[in-house]
């Protein structure tokens, strides 16, 4: 035996006091949401309003004031000096000086009346990388020892010269760095030459040991004051130093 029950209807109360049926009654649709428009314009796309001609005149005056401006920056541009002349490198004159070098006997001191560093790193650079080539990384050693070889034959010359010296840092560095030349020649060398002929190693590394301290001593002599008299005293500092480079090369 089955039983009925009657439900009644479920009534939600509405702020405009309608109210609603049962539960599975759908609301009315709502109009979608639309803002408001802009006032109307004469032109239907208002980014287009704007004056042609003034415009066409600004762009006119841009691009007169852009080509004098490229003008006269080409013009600027061809006045200029070269890049390497403006950070001091002239390869003309580091070649001149380093071809001086390959004369032992006979080494042009007025060619190193303008000092520079360009051709002493240059040999430096090359000096580090036929040691490399070796298996050895030396860089810091020969940076190091250029820079005690400087200073020591600066001070030497100096204590020697007395109030006659007038020999600076600046040309002492360049001339032991262009002296350096027949240094690096031997690192050069040493790549091909056989571990084990030590005999030959040796006589070849006196041989331009000898010609870097020559080079140099003259060098030395002929730019500073005073330097004449004591030439014995410069020379045996010059092989000193270069005596230590090429056992670098050598060992």
């Amino acid at each position: 035996m089955t039983k009925e029950f009657n439900v009644p209807p479920v009534v939600f109360p509405t702020g405009n006091g309608i109210s609603v049926g049962y539960v599975n009654q759908r609301r009315a649709p709502m109009a979608p949401f639309q803002p408001a428009r802009p006032p109307s314009s004469s032109s239907a796309i208002p980014f287009l309003s704007f004056d042609i001609g003034s415009a066409a005149s600004s762009s006119g005056t841009f691009g007169g004031t852009i080509s004098a401006s490229v003008a006269s920056g080409s013009a600027s541009f061809e006045d200029e000096e070269p890049l390497l002349d403006e950070l001091g490198i002239h390869p003309d004159q580091i070649w001149h000086k380093t071809k001086s070098i390959l004369n032992p006997f006979r080494v042009n001191p007025m060619a190193y009346k303008d000092s520079d560093l360009s051709g002493p790193i240059f040999l430096y650079l090359s000096f580090c990388l036929f040691q490399l080539l070796a298996g050895k990384i030396q860089f810091g050693v020969i940076l190091g020892w250029i820079v005690v070889s400087s200073i020591f034959l600066y001070i030497v010359f100096n204590m020697l010269a007395g109030r006659n010296g007038n020999l600076d840092l600046h040309t002492c560095t360049s001339v032991v760095g262009y002296s350096m030349l027949p240094v690096v020649i031997l690192s050069a060398m040493s790549i091909f030459i056989p571990q084990g002929s030590n005999v030959i190693r040796y006589a070849i590394a006196g041989v331009f040991v000898f010609w870097a301290a020559r080079a140099c001593t003259n060098l030395m002599v002929a730019l500073a004051d005073g330097g004449e008299e004591h030439r014995g005293l410069i020379a045996y500092a010059c092989f000193l130093i270069y005596t230590s480079f090429s056992l670098l090369v050598i060992f």
